[in-house]
């Protein structure tokens, strides 16, 4: 039964945050096992540029560190509020979603050339979580039943949880600082007095995520219509030279 119920939860999410979380869950398992080590999947831009290791793109996204409370933690956060956002302000807008996922990949990696960060997974999470934070800004939140505050004070609020630990916050930062670059060119800027909307995602994209909706005032030729094509091969067969 707890089997049957994992499974229709995991068949259950939406297809973007199914396969970033399954690649990150997988990417730490082969780490545990030994298959692989961090140092084949940290973000080097020396490796990637003179080596051609162009995985390390991708793969320094989906590492959090060993199992432990910041893995479980991170991906709390990762899956909850990709989820949301998936189900909420992209509802039938893969296509859109996935390039957020590239348009933050790419501010971010761009960063990473100039600063030696290794993994840029946390930041990830970090900037998925703005969006939905201001995106949602009147919900009330609650941080372990100590803290009460409005959804836009979220990313700092695990900014500050996050020093506490003694981690690093240059990584929230990032993760803070891109999330609000898309959010003011994707939902403020726009609609500013002589805005317009610069983030415009790519027709291939749109074509590989987004099933086209059927047009219900569409009508169809005759000759396309299904009723009529067995009658009309029926006559095309009957006028044949026998």
């Amino acid at each position: 039964m707890a089997y049957q119920g994992f499974a229709q939860e995991y068949l259950g999410m939406p297809a973007v945050t199914r396969a970033y979380t399954t690649a990150c869950v997988l990417t730490t398992a082969a780490v545990q096992l030994e298959f692989i080590t961090p140092f084949q999947l940290y973000f080097n831009p020396d490796l990637i540029f003179r080596k051609f290791q162009i995985w390390r793109l991708i793969t320094n996204f989906l590492f959090f560190g060993p199992l432990g409370f910041s893995f479980f933690f991170n991906m709390i956060f990762l899956y909850r509020y990709c989820r949301m956002l998936e189900e909420g302000s992209f509802r039938g807008r893969t296509a859109d979603f996935v390039f957020m996922f590239l348009f933050g990949g790419f501010l971010m990696t761009l960063f990473g050339l100039f600063a030696s960060l290794f993994f840029l997974g946390q930041a990830f999470t970090i900037m998925l979580v703005y969006v939905w934070s201001r995106r949602n800004p009147y919900i009330r939140m609650n941080f372990f039943g100590l803290l009460n505050f409005q959804a836009p004070f979220l990313p700092w609020v695990l900014m500050g949880f996050s020093l506490l630990l003694g981690n690093s916050i240059i990584i929230d930062l990032l993760g803070i600082a891109v999330g609000h670059i898309y959010y003011f060119l994707e939902d403020v800027f726009p609609n500013q007095p002589g805005g317009k909307k610069l983030l415009l995602t790519p027709s291939f994209l749109k074509m590989v995520f987004d099933t086209p909706e059927e047009d219900p005032n569409y009508n169809p030729l005759p000759e396309d219509r299904p009723e009529h094509l067995p009658r009309d091969q029926d006559q095309h067969e009957q006028q044949q030279p026998q």
